[in-house]
């Protein structure tokens, strides 16, 4: 993943954005979308492509492009920062490979404790009782 040519793939485009800002929030167009094609992508290898359509799935559409949205802030610059940021943070996530789990086995010890402390839960139990007298 070669950071300096993604950057160059990336394209910003500023949206007016929603919720309260008063008398200024129709003017300034504040709000940062964030569009990166991953296919055509001259940065990322095939398998790093492969990995990232599989894990982020739901934020690429069918054409392949991944888009993101900030309006956290109300300036357009650091909106812009804090959105390249999440883009260069989904990527690193989603191209590291998620180790298998293998499945583990409890020890003999355990399973002895575990049916010492049932017995003694039993006999507590028992011995609560109303005696029966016959």
């Amino acid at each position: 993943m070669d950071k300096t040519i993604l950057q160059k793939e990336i394209q910003f485009k500023a949206i007016k954005s929603s919720g309260p800002g008063g008398q200024h929030v129709n003017k300034v167009a504040s709000k940062i979308e964030l569009s990166f094609d991953i296919n055509n992508s001259l940065g990322l290898t095939v398998h790093e492509k492969e990995l990232i359509h599989v894990k982020l799935r739901n934020r690429i559409s069918k054409n392949g492009i991944l888009t993101l949205y900030s309006q956290e802030s109300r300036s357009q610059h650091k909106n812009k920062e804090i959105i390249t940021e999440l883009f260069f943070d989904l990527l690193k996530k989603s191209v590291i490979k998620t180790k298998k789990r293998r499945p583990t086995k409890p020890t003999k010890s355990s399973l002895l404790k575990k049916a010492k402390n049932k017995q003694n839960q039993s006999l507590k139990k028992q011995l609560r009782r109303k005696p029966n007298i016959d």
